[in-house]
């Protein structure tokens, strides 16, 4: 069976598209990042606190709550979740332990061109004509081999965190993922695939997984840079820790861009273009992007959930009434990737039925 990381290996990016600058050392923002202001948008503050919904995982309504807000929004802020905040606090906490090393220690866990994994930049970033003011980690799996290179005698603590972290994170994405499809009247028959999450050892060989570690250093001229680029994240969605500094925004049209300030306690969970795919673009795949502080670093987690690499997709029946024809033809997840990490923003024309 293929895995993630392999489906990355035919997916190799440039030198250039992975190596973060030295932001530590930098005064002002040079003009590789400088954004024009047309690229930004008003951010509107109305209803902050209400539109993208809080919603508890133990209430009795949470799938019809999670249903309506997959469908209005496509993002939603998740309390009760079930990951102990101690751990969401070790997790930040090793996170920022890694972004303090120095630029020169940290390109020693640097992504290879081919790679999936390690340290580096957005992988959006050949698609814009500007970089953008972040820099990242990601795992699948162990961490081990890039940060022994950090840490020769001193990584244990990092990779047991983290590869806790995502053996929790799976479980709840199951149960979320199983919710959603409960919201849609999918039998658990008719997503088998899932079952193959129900074991303990956290593997990631069957279900598509990956923890993202993300840093938006504060910025000299916050208001020239962009901290991540709008995007649609690939997978049926993500959960996102993102620590206390403002930052996140989300698109909803009609209405523009919309800031998703951080719940103490809360993860956000957003879909992704799967979920739209698999629902026939009734679930939004919530376009979104991150801003930057001029005086505080910010720190995330995504965790990102699919179907196994091989899984093919296409919109259920059950979404599909008499007179409503399916938007999408059936495409293998692997394909879905290459597709996305070649075209981005154009990827789904690519699979309209």
């Amino acid at each position: 069976m293929s895995t993630l990381s392999e489906a990355y290996k035919d997916l190799p990016l440039d030198l250039q598209h992975i190596k973060p600058v030295d932001f530590a050392s930098l005064q002002a923002v040079p003009d590789s990042h400088v954004w024009h202001d047309s690229s930004f948008g008003a951010c509107s503050d109305e209803h902050e606190n209400s539109l993208v919904p809080v919603i508890d995982l133990e209430d009795s309504n949470a799938i019809e709550l999670i249903g309506q807000a997959c469908e209005t929004l496509g993002v939603f802020q998740l309390k009760n979740h079930g990951i102990p905040l101690s751990l969401i606090e070790e997790v930040e906490s090793e996170a920022a332990r890694f972004f303090a090393l120095s630029a020169r220690q940290k390109l020693k866990a640097l992504r290879s061109p081919g790679g999936a994994t390690g340290y580096g930049i957005a992988r959006i970033t050949p698609f814009f004509s500007k970089y953008m003011w972040h820099e990242g980690f990601t795992i699948m799996g162990s961490p081990v081999d890039h940060v022994k290179e950090l840490w020769p005698h001193d990584h244990e603590r990092f990779c047991d965190v983290m590869e806790d972290y995502q053996k929790k994170m799976k479980v709840l994405a199951e149960r979320l993922t199983r919710l959603i499809f409960k919201s849609l009247n999918i039998s658990d028959e008719e997503i088998s695939w899932l079952s193959s999450t129900s074991n303990d050892s956290g593997s990631t060989s069957s279900v598509s997984t990956a923890l993202q570690l993300n840093s938006y250093p504060p910025c000299p001229e916050p208001n020239q840079t962009m901290g991540l680029a709008p995007h649609t994240d690939t997978f049926l969605l993500t959960i996102l820790h993102q620590t206390q500094t403002n930052g996140l925004q989300i698109f909803k049209d009609g209405v523009g861009w919309l800031p998703v300030p951080p719940v103490e306690g809360a993860l956000v969970v957003n879909m992704g273009d799967l979920f739209h795919i698999l629902t026939n673009a009734r679930f939004l795949n919530v376009l979104h992007r991150v801003v930057v502080s001029g005086t505080q670093q910010r720190l995330s987690t995504a965790y990102f959930y699919g179907p196994p690499i091989d899984f093919i997709l296409s919109p259920f029946s059950k979404v599909l009434n008499s007179a409503q024809a399916p938007h999408y033809r059936s495409v293998a997840v692997k394909e879905y990737v290459a597709i996305k990490a070649q075209n981005l923003e154009k990827a789904l024309s690519f699979i309209r039925a």
